[in-house]
């Protein structure tokens, strides 16, 4: 037989180690007429759905070709037309024949012992051994082996033993594997006796389907191939006299690593990424460079002695079968209580129960036909087990005080789903749609994603495992792969490229997420120019980057997506464990594991109903109140009030700057309109906006091009927003059906132009025979196709809305206890928590740091409404010490004093780290007057006024402790003990009490290094350091910025010359800028830690490389200096009627007592006439001291200042 078919196959799969891309990977094999090929990673069958869909999707036409023949063959009598049934029983053998056949495979570890054993190093590998599955029954073996091995026999390596290979033999062909395998090891280390026995143990094990592997890598490099070329002629010349002793047939491979003959020297430089070493290091770990698809003809000239070997391969090719993955749903079996007879009775039972919870008693003819079309079509798609078992999990997370969010995504169109509390939104209220959801017409898999709080997403998944078992519960894997940046970056390192010209060739590709090297080169000039650099290095890196591009460089786990499945997990996929999960992992990513039949689910830890959860425990502590966040008015004033005003700062899905806009104009007042804003305010439907508020307020006409649609289109004015609307309107006007409408959603959203073409068709034939007019039919259809991509899912938007409102809610009647919760939430984000911080001040709230008496562990509101700092939140100040700092503090009072706090905290629990870091967050600060320097101030001895305190604390706690344990417990001694003096030294500097604030607290929190200069950034800086961020934003804008200098080197070019960067902190965000050649002549003095800058620049594209942006600096000044350097005119504008004796004598004695240089200047106007006369005064000139400041600042005056 001839014929030759690659067995031993690495793909990218077999991670960091082969370099070959699945897709590529087939396309090679077919070109080089080979009639199949098998995968074969490391341990693992990570690529095996990807390779068989990838075989299928090739093999489309010809199983077209099959299933035209066979609909023939059916039509055609044999007996009457014996011929033509002849022929075309041959033409299908001919196609069979044709197909191209993935062959599943894995190069296994088998442990020396047991599996279980972990006691032996060297058996932390074990021997290889290569299994291929022959048919379906043998994949599901390979499944299992590969799962136990990762479940049952992980050290170091996925291991499985002989007691598993016998159990799982069947349908699966084995082959020795290379010189790792356990036989070629006996022949290398000379034991031909074991390697006898060996053979005969697998051919006991797999019969006929074992055979010996030949391999040969012949590399020309003396060094490598002693090690690999000879001992591979000594294991095969072995194999070949087995074969003829054992009866036991030889196979020829080639152990492929990667595809062409060229990728040998990527492949190479992959290899040092994997083992960590540089590509010139005389000792790394090299391959042979041979490791390639080769051709049955490079194969032959390999094998030339023994073509048999080559020719063998054909044979096992043969033996294989080719079958599909994909399956039907398969639903986990849901425990019935008595009393019921399946699931889709127990179902119904629920449903209406919940349905007059939700109604009433009685339910309306519209309520029941809901329900029962919906009820109907879950039992027919046969799914009422997935709603019982998110109902179940859902009713669990409330019963154990988890927050559960309203609803997100298509299921929400569900009554069911409202019926069982699964989600909170009333679909028949909102015209949501359950064909959105479960197409009647068309099986798919139900989709329901489920918020919980961040906290209680856990104890959820907790409660899943136990219910149904840790073998039927798995995470689901995620690839990580080589984006272009990253393969340069990793190919220059192992080539040793100077940092430099790595990090100048990455930053050469766009930021754009997903962008090719190959895109990049057609899209920036200077790095397609770097393929020929004269330097070979840089040559080499981008060479290699491409070839490594997209490869897969490590796995993780999805971070909210869990499998369920109806039996142990490994019957259906392979599963693996993960260091960053609990659970089992599947091998397979989520569209595949859905695809071969498993539930999939979302359990997504949502950080805004944390928000809600501590808002309200917060409102129950300050004040006393109950809310039942789930009953609120939606009709609330002050709600209302507040979107309308775009206060909507830490509201969720509304706060942004756009977003506030587009409020403030459309004046929202009901909860529709929301719904409304949070479907249109996204790229595409933006530009609808204008329209949809100038209709809401009557400023353009609202117009239908039919009547009818005025039911659907009302609560829009008139504009297309929503998919629903358009399913809903096409079942109205041209009578879809329920699955055609979701069809036609489904069409538009995804730009299918063919079926798009037939349900216009279908659409304009049932709206003519309504009655209506084609003019209007056609104008209604080109608005649709205009915006239905656009138009969002009325369903998500609604819940998201709703989440949305709840917040405002919140911040509108507890505006305290909603940013408390918002800052305990974010603490971590320094973006964030300056942004909130400045909203608290806004809304006429301070937040206060930390206190010992006042703080609780999270932040707290106090009598005041002021927002009080968590001690929980302070760095070193673990959990268990702040829970005995607080009850303390319970069972026995304030503290008076900071020794009345060492006497009485436990002093192992709160320890000399906790305290330390207590009084540079400022928590002692309401303890009397000591200051925060003097707690670190050292006495004679060497010891901190801390230590002393602990000290003295510790022995005042052991003499009360005897007195009580003493006979007659009546002696006061011990309690006049000598308390610590306290030092007397200077404070530490603003500068310095901020910053050591900030290295406990994460952000500067009683005040901010920049507050001095507040003036000088409010009046001359146009741009934070947060949009420096995003040039690409700023790009052609003149911009000033100031910041703080937080970090500053000089450093050397390789050309020898000096260059400077700096790291500047504005209010909102740190940002880096380098300076070189003039820049860093001109502005070197600047570069220094703690100098307040401010800096005036423009941002534009670099002269030698326009596709990236720079910042080009035009000055610097010291902040400091401004005011005296720049600052030459104070703009005050008055209003005419607030003009009076008293205030002209009070401004001309305050100008007097603050004499300088700048010019003062006046706008008086009438707000009426609008009309408005600048004044000036030649003599008076003023200097802006801090009072006159905050003489301006107290009276309310409207100024600028202008340089």
């Amino acid at each position: 037989m001839g014929g030759f078919v690659h067995l031993h196959v690495h793909t990218q799969y077999s991670i960091l180690d082969g370099a070959s891309n699945i897709k590529v990977l087939v396309d090679r094999a077919k070109a080089l007429n080979m009639k199949a090929i098998a995968i074969t990673d490391h341990g693992n069958m990570f690529g095996v759905k990807e390779f068989i869909n990838t075989v299928a999707k090739k093999n489309e036409p010809i199983y077209s070709e099959i299933k035209r023949i066979k609909c023939e063959l059916d039509a055609i009598d044999q007996t009457t037309n014996p011929e033509k049934h002849a022929e075309l029983s041959k033409q299908l053998q001919d196609e069979n024949e044709k197909l191209f056949k993935p062959i599943v495979g894995c190069e296994a570890y088998i442990a020396k012992n047991s599996r279980f054993d972990r006691t032996d190093k060297d058996d932390r590998g074990g021997y290889h051994l290569i299994l291929l599955a022959k048919n379906l029954e043998g994949y599901h073996n390979l499944v299992k082996l590969v799962s136990y091995s990762w479940t049952e026999g992980f050290y170091y390596k996925p291991r499985m033993d002989k007691e598993l290979l016998r159990k799982y033999s069947k349908g699966i062909i084995a082959s020795s594997a290379c010189l790792g395998g356990e036989i070629p090891q006996a022949i290398m280390s000379g034991n031909l006796e074991l390697a006898e026995q060996l053979v005969y143990e697998f051919k006991e094990i797999f019969g006929d389907d074992f055979y010996l592997e030949l391999t040969l890598h012949s590399s020309g490099d003396y060094r490598i191939d002693q090690e690999v070329y000879e001992n591979q002629q000594k294991v095969n010349a072995a194999l070949i006299e087995l074969s003829k002793k054992t009866g036991t047939k030889c196979i020829a491979t080639n152990d492929a690593h990667f595809i062409n003959a060229e990728d040998a020297q990527a492949h190479d430089r992959l290899i040092c990424l994997s083992t960590g070493k540089d590509l010139d290091d005389p000792d790394r770990l090299r391959y042979t460079m041979q490791e390639y698809i080769k051709s049955e003809e490079e194969m032959l000239d390999n094998f030339a002695h023994y073509p048999e070997a080559v020719h063998n391969t054909a044979e096992i090719a043969k033996k294989v079968e080719i079958y599909s993955l994909s399956n039907l749903p398969i639903m986990p079996y849901f425990p019935l209580p008595d009393g019921f007879k399946d699931d889709n009775d127990y179902l119904r039972y629920l449903t209406y129960e919940g349905a007059k919870k939700r109604w009433g008693e009685n339910l309306s003819d519209t309520v029941k036909e809901r329900v029962d079309f919906e009820l109907e079509v879950v039992a027919r798609m046969g799914y009422p087990g997935y709603f019982l078992i998110v109902w179940d999990f859902i009713k669990a997370a409330r019963d154990m005080g988890v927050s559960v969010g309203p609803g997100r995504g298509s299921a929400a169109g569900s009554a069911v789903a409202y019926c069982l509390r699964i989600t909170d939104i009333d679909p028949i209220k909102y015209d949501l749609l359950f064909e959105r959801f479960l197409n009647p017409e068309r099986i798919s898999m139900p989709d329901i994603d489920i918020d919980f709080d961040e906290d209680g997403r856990e104890l959820v998944l907790k409660y899943v495992v136990e219910k149904y078992g840790r073998k039927r519960v798995a995470q689901i894997i995620t690839f990580g792969t080589m984006a272009a940046k990253m393969a340069i970056r990793d190919v220059a390192r192992v080539q040793k490229l100077p940092l430099s010209d790595s990090d100048k060739l990455a930053k050469l590709v766009p930021e754009r997420p997903g962008t090719t090297l190959a895109a990049a080169y057609k899209e920036v000039p200077e790095l397609a120019q770097a393929r020929n650099s004269e330097n070979e290095l840089i040559r080499d890196t981008l060479k290699y980057a491409e070839v490594l591009e997209g490869n897969v460089r490590q796995t993780g786990v999805h971070a909210c997506g869990v499998i369920i499945g109806r039996d142990d997990l490994e019957e259906y996929v392979p599963l693996s464990t993960a260091k960053d999960a609990d659970l089992f992992v599947t091998q397979y990513e989520g569209s595949q594991v859905e695809d071969i039949g498993l539930l999939k689910m979302d359990f997504l830890g949502l950080k805004t109903l944390s928000i809600i959860k501590d808002a309200l425990q917060f409102i129950k502590e300050s004040k006393g109140i109950d809310v039942d966040i789930d009953a609120i008015p939606l009709d609330d004033k002050k709600t209302f009030n507040l979107y309308s005003k775009g206060e909507t700062t830490a509201l969720f899905q509304f706060e942004s700057p756009g977003m506030k806009k587009h409020l403030r104009a459309l004046q929202p007042n009901r909860f529709e309109d929301l719904i409304a804003m949070n479907a249109l305010y996204r790229p595409g439907p933006m530009e609808y906006i204008p329209s949809f508020i100038n209709r809401k307020h009557g400023k353009e006409k609202i117009e239908y091009d039919i009547p009818e649609m005025e039911e659907y289109l009302m609560d829009t004015y008139g504009i297309t927003v929503y998919q629903e609307q358009v399913m809903l309107l096409s079942q109205k006007l041209a009578g879809f059906t329920k699955g055609q409408a979701d069809g036609l959603r489904k069409a538009m959203g995804k730009k299918q132009i063919k079926v798009m073409n037939e349900l216009k068709e279908k659409f304009t034939k049932g709206c003519l025979e309504n009655g209506h007019k084609q003019e209007a039919i056609d104008k209604i259809w080109s608005d649709w196709e205009a915006f239905a991509q656009y138009a969002f899912n009325k369903s998500h938007s609604t819940c998201y809305a709703y989440i949305s409102y709840q917040t405002a809610y919140l911040k509108a009647n507890f505006p305290s206890e909603f940013m408390a919760a918002v800052l305990s939430r974010n603490i971590s984000d320094i973006k964030k928590i300056t942004i909130f911080m400045d909203e608290c001040k806004r809304m006429g709230m301070q937040v206060l740091g930390p206190d010992a008496n006042e703080s609780a562990y999270k932040f707290t509101v106090n009598s005041n409404g002021d927002i009080r700092f968590g001690l929980g939140a302070i760095k070193g100040v673990g959990e268990n010490a702040v829970a005995n700092i607080i009850e303390v503090r319970k069972e026995k009072g304030k503290f008076k004093d900071i020794f009345d706090f060492t006497e009485k905290v436990n002093l192992q629990t709160v320890n000399k780290k906790n305290f330390e870091a207590l009084a540079v967050a400022g928590a002692f600060d309401g303890l009397g007057t000591i200051k925060r320097s003097e707690y670190f101030a050292q006495d004679a001895k060497g010891s901190t006024l801390i230590e002393l305190l602990t000290r003295y604390g510790s022995k005042v706690q052991t003499e009360k402790n005897n007195n009580q344990q003493s006979l007659f417990g009546a002696t006061t001694a011990g309690f006049d003990l000598q308390k610590p003096e306290i030092p007397k030294i200077e404070d530490w500097s603003k500068l310095e009490k901020l910053n050591r604030e900030k290295e406990v607290i994460g952000i500067y929190l009683s005040a901010h290094p920049l507050d001095d200069y507040r003036l000088e950034i409010d009046n001359f800086c146009n741009t934070t350091l947060t949009d420096m961020n995003d040039l690409p934003s700023i790009n052609g804008k003149d911009a000033t910025i100031a910041g703080m200098v937080t970090s500053a080197k000089i450093a050397m070019t390789k050309t020898g010359k000096q260059f400077g960067k700096i790291t500047l902190e504005d209010y909102s965000d740190s940002w880096e800028l380098a300076l070189f050649g003039k820049d860093f002549e001109n502005f070197r003095k600047y570069c220094y830690e703690g100098y307040s800058l401010l800096i005036k620049g423009r941002v534009q594209p670099k002269s030698y490389n326009p596709s990236e942006l720079e910042f080009k600096i035009k000055s610097m000044h010291m902040l400091s200096d401004v005011k005296e350097e720049m600052i030459k005119m104070v703009n005050i504008n008055m209003p005419i009627h607030e003009i009076n004796d008293a205030l002209v004598d009070e401004l001309k004695k305050q100008a007097e007592l603050n004499k300088g240089k700048i010019m003062l200047r006046f706008k008086v106007f009438d707000p009426e006439s609008k009309i408005s006369i600048d004044l000036f005064s030649r003599t008076l000139k003023v200097n802006l001291t801090p009072k006159f400041l905050n003489y301006l600042k107290s009276n309310e005056f409207d100024f600028r200042v202008k340089d």
